[in-house]
């Protein structure tokens, strides 16, 4: 271990606010520019309206950015709140931190849900949100003390580059004796040289010894922690019950908690393992579905898929409790202990991966044509360690791989990399390129959109071609779902707020394995319902995976089995008793509706949100090749003949896939209408005065934002 050096160049001693109801109403505002430190109020009226969580990211967030600030100016903020339930010990999935910045990728707000202590610490610090806006002029890294109350602001100099070993090193620095005590935030050399930066957050493993790692993944968060040059934040605090939030209802909330948990440790050995595979269990249900992602979302399935799944890695997986905050049942945060990569700066040493979960199976496995467990145990490893998103690195690869072998790009342009599908040697390589800013993987780094761009512009690329293949919306790279067969999944990834990502609405399982929702006024509803029922968690601390991951067994009998209204009743219930603010499962929508609709606002105020933003690549909605089509040609066959009633006897492969084209995209956009209309909003998908009045967000600015939009 190397010597930690930090200069302290600001300190502040505070009161810390004793937390009432899940909540200490205060908030920290820190610029590291100025090293000004500043604690506020937050008002009542904020709290009704905006929860927690994200809420009160957006709302700070708003309040200190124009419609024309970049991701890269001093006067962005990254914001980190939890929420009233998070930090709650025991309840499932009770300790998330939720992000919030202007995202490199896509021009507009982000937000990314992780695990880890961070978020609870941080409140049982004092504070239910902090604000980063500013740059340094030097590294620096951020103390919240809740134990001593005080926070400081370090020069750094000489620190580890790489976010593992500066993790380990800040933990025993700030508490050797209580490792236990420290949660470190950090990003590493790849968030510098990439668009699609991560931020790790940390946990200290009493069992294990080790500082173990979740990751606030999307956007390019830690791409904005780094031009900051805010090395880490950390946060200290001592023991937490579950008196810590000071819940209205003690002995109610330890009734519903209890409930929750004794169903999860009684139904996950019976339905998906979480406790022993995680979310690898995921691989073989997408495969056997055809949702898996096979070069580049060409293909939904492939015979290897049964090497990279469940049953490989519940052998490789450490044995041990694996939640990613004290008591969580699900406990699902799983890894690999005495890895030993090939390749990189830790080549041949031993070290422990956290993970990897379903999203970095299919993107940096199957996406990229590769079907070995270790090597996406070690792309796992090196993308937290630098860094980087794995999904964005994954759907990337998986772009430049498909442009490697249509020849739009080369081995002159790529350095002398052969970046064929299932070249395991130099996607690595390309990753370690992203850490280090150069090669080719100072290209792949920039993101899809950008990418798309550079090829036409540099290399005279088919630009139409490279917008089909292209996995991104809104400027965010795909998550690993195919969707060709599920207009709900497809409406779930091009109406997100925030670009391609499945936290929002994810319909995928309930749409293509239940088949939950067979009409399209089924799949239009669900696109109101469950983004908003989603966003929820991230208001008020929580992971959605107890919610319906694990569902009770006559679930199935219910009347909306989709949406597990047994678990609803219990967030309700565990609102109430933490917060005083009773609530019934009716009340839940509309809270995420205000913040919801917010957002879209928010975007538009940065000059998006509209109808036109909500596109997809094609890929995602039908086959863009001959080779695509041939491959499920009897489906897409069959599709043609019976669901549009078209005589194709004598068409060519190339007209039909013109014509499934012309009628996927008019369902999409279809499915537009109604689910606008459905979130009341107008057919270019703004929210209508109507709306943001009935939902309590007509402040003034927010009207003003409307009306330049034509809007009235």
């Amino acid at each position: 271990m190397g010597q930690v050096s930090l200069s302290e160049v600001k300190s502040t001693s505070y009161e810390r606010s004793e937390v009432k109801k899940g909540y200490t109403d205060k908030s920290l505002h820190i610029n590291v520019g100025s090293n000004d430190i500043r604690i506020h109020s937050i008002e009542e009226k904020i709290k009704e309206k905006f929860i927690g969580g994200k809420g009160y990211d957006l709302w700070l967030l708003w309040n200190s950015v124009k419609g024309t600030t970049k991701w890269n100016d001093p006067e962005n903020a990254i914001c980190i709140s939890s929420g009233p339930l998070g930090g709650t010990p025991g309840y499932p999935g009770g300790g998330k931190s939720i992000v919030t910045t202007i995202s490199p990728l896509t021009c507009a707000p982000i937000d990314s849900n992780v695990g880890g202590y961070f978020g609870p610490y941080k409140k049982f610090s004092g504070f239910d949100v902090i604000e980063i806006n500013g740059k340094a002029k030097e590294d620096i890294v951020i103390l919240i003390d809740g134990i001593e109350q005080e926070i400081k602001i370090f020069e750094a100099k000489d620190l580890p580059k790489d976010s593992y070993e500066l993790s380990n090193e800040l933990t025993t620095y700030f508490d050797e004796k209580k490792p236990v005590n420290v949660s470190v935030v950090t990003s590493g050399p790849g968030a510098e040289h990439t668009n699609f930066g991560c931020l790790n957050f940390t946990w200290f493993d009493a069992g294990r010894k080790i500082v173990r790692y979740k990751q606030a993944g999307r956007g390019g968060v830690g791409t904005v922690f780094a031009d900051k040059k805010i090395k880490a934040v950390v946060a200290r605090y001592g023991a937490v019950s579950m008196k810590s939030n000071n819940p209205a209802d003690l002995d109610g909330l330890k009734v519903v908690t209890k409930s929750h948990a004794k169903e999860i440790n009684e139904l996950d050995p019976k339905q998906n393992r979480m406790a022993l595979v995680g979310t690898t269990h995921l691989v073989p249900i997408m495969n056997d579905h055809d949702c898996l992602p096979v070069n580049n979302f060409k293909f939904g399935s492939h015979p290897g898929g049964k090497l990279i799944g469940e049953e490989v890695y519940e052998h490789i997986f450490d044995k041990g409790f694996d939640g990613c905050w004290r008591g969580c049942t699900v406990a699902c945060a799983h890894g690999v202990k005495d890895f030993t990569p090939m390749t990189g700066p830790y080549k041949g040493k031993k070290v422990f991966v956290d993970g990897p979960e379903y999203e970095t199976v299919a993107g940096c496995g199957s996406n990229l044509g590769i079907f070995d467990a270790y090597t996406i145990l070690e792309l796992n490893f090196y993308c937290d360690a630098y860094g980087v998103d794995t999904i964005s690195v994954g759907t990337s690869i998986a772009f430049i791989m498909e442009c490697f072998e249509n020849k739009i790009i080369t081995i002159e342009h790529t350095g002398g990399l052969d970046l064929s599908f299932g070249n395991r040697k130099n996607a690595l390589e390309l990753v370690h390129q992203m850490a280090e800013g150069n090669g080719f993987g100072v290209i792949v780094g920039k993101g899809i959109r950008q990418m798309k761009d550079f090829f036409a512009k540099e290399y005279g690329a088919d630009r139409a071609f490279l917008q089909d293949i292209g996995m991104e919306s809104k400027g965010l790279e795909f998550s690993e779902y195919m969707t060709k067969e599920s207009l709900a999944q497809q409406g779930g990834y091009g109406l997100s707020l925030k670009g391609a990502q499945h936290d929002e609405a994810w319909l995928i399982f309930l749409d293509m394995v239940h088949n939950f929702m067979p009409t399209f006024e089924n799949k239009a509803e669900a696109l109101h319902w469950f983004p908003m029922f989603r966003t929820w968690f991230s208001l008020c601390g929580l992971c959605k995976l107890p919610w319906n991951d694990i569902v009770p067994e006559d679930n199935k009998n219910t009347s909306e089995p989709a949406k597990v209204e047994k678990h609803i009743n219990w967030y309700a219930q565990f609102f109430s008793t933490v917060t005083g603010r009773k609530v019934s499962p009716e009340d839940l929508i509309p809270m995420s509706e205000a913040v919801y609709n917010f957002q879209r606002i928010f975007n538009l105020k940065m000059g998006l949100g509209t109808r036109e933003h909500d596109t997809l690549p094609y890929r995602s909605m039908g086959p863009v090749t001959i080779e695509e089509y041939e491959s499920r040609a009897s489906r897409y066959d069959t599709q043609l003949k019976e669901k549009y009633t078209i005589d194709i006897s004598n068409m060519e492969t190339k007209d039909k896939v013109a014509l499934l084209r012309q009628k996927r995209e008019e369902q999409y956009e279809l499915l537009k209408d109604a689910v606008y209309k459905r979130r009341g909003w107008t057919q270019k998908g703004i929210p209508t005065v109507e709306t943001v009045k009935r939902l309590g967000i007509d402040f003034p600015e927010v009207l003003e934002v409307l009306k330049q939009n034509n809007v009235v």
